[in-house]
């Protein structure tokens, strides 16, 4: 199965995510580089927003009832363009870049991600990589003219009736993770089903493939390398997944 780019008309693509996760300097708080990060970034990206993460602790009093303590931190900046569908994300544990629909190919977001990760590496000064991800949502509408659905039509794996003469799927979760063999990347794959919505039945298809292993920041070589194996494994369970009919939904070049 070949490794190509899938080049699609209508690619049913929601949501792309990459995210590099890093070990950041001892100590390093993610809010301080926010103005020296939008400084940088906000010509393309004019909007910023803070994530937080709060924990809760319990706290044992002698003779009195536990006090509750509270913890606030910033977990992520998020940097967004101005049309709402695209943002860089700086957290705590590394950098994210987020694509939502319309999405056209990897390739033509490479020189952003390459200069938004080289932003985030100069101001936050990551020591070393340590996991690489790549996440595509898809939202596939399958025509459901009646009541049943051909599943066998649209996936070439997928879930199964024990009796499917008298049984009909009214929805399902089928979620299956595996290794490549000969890299060790890994894959989770989601398939689950939305309410219909006129005569359709839509499917979501999450495919998310990630690479574990130390490596410089600086190495931006290496890094494409690995988001392009990533990339192709992506490719892979994609086309391995759907049949020609599904792929024809997309009208495929």
């Amino acid at each position: 199965m070949t490794d190509n780019p899938i080049k699609l008309l209508k690619a049913p693509i929601v949501e792309a995510v990459l995210d590099i996760d890093c070990d950041l300097p001892p100590g390093r708080d993610i809010a301080t580089l926010e103005l020296s990060a939008h400084d940088l970034l906000r010509a393309q990206y004019p909007s910023v927003r803070r994530v937080f993460i709060q924990t809760h602790q319990l706290v044992p009093q002698p003779d009195k009832p536990p006090a509750l303590s509270m913890h606030q931190a910033v977990q992520a900046l998020q940097f967004v363009d101005q049309d709402q569908r695209q943002l860089v994300q700086f957290r705590a544990q590394g950098f994210s870049f987020n694509r939502l629909a319309p999405y056209s190919t990897l390739d033509e977001y490479f020189p952003e991600i390459e200069r938004t990760w080289k932003i985030f590496v100069a101001v936050a000064g990551p020591v070393q990589i340590r996991i690489v991800r790549l996440r595509y949502i898809n939202r596939i509408l399958l025509p459901m003219p009646g009541p049943k659905l051909a599943l066998d039509d649209y996936l070439r794996v997928g879930p199964r009736l024990p009796d499917e003469d008298r049984l009909t799927f009214m929805g399902f979760l089928d979620q299956h993770t595996a290794v490549e063999t000969g890299t060790g990347n890994l894959v989770n794959i989601v398939l689950t089903t939305q309410m219909p919505e006129n005569n359709m039945l839509p499917l979501i298809f999450d495919i998310a493939v990630e690479s574990h292993g130390a490596a410089e920041v600086e190495n931006w070589a290496w890094l494409f390398a690995r988001i392009q194996a990533l990339r192709g494994l992506k490719n892979r369970v994609f086309r391995s997944t759907l049949t020609e009919k599904c792929l024809n939904l997309f009208q495929q070049l």
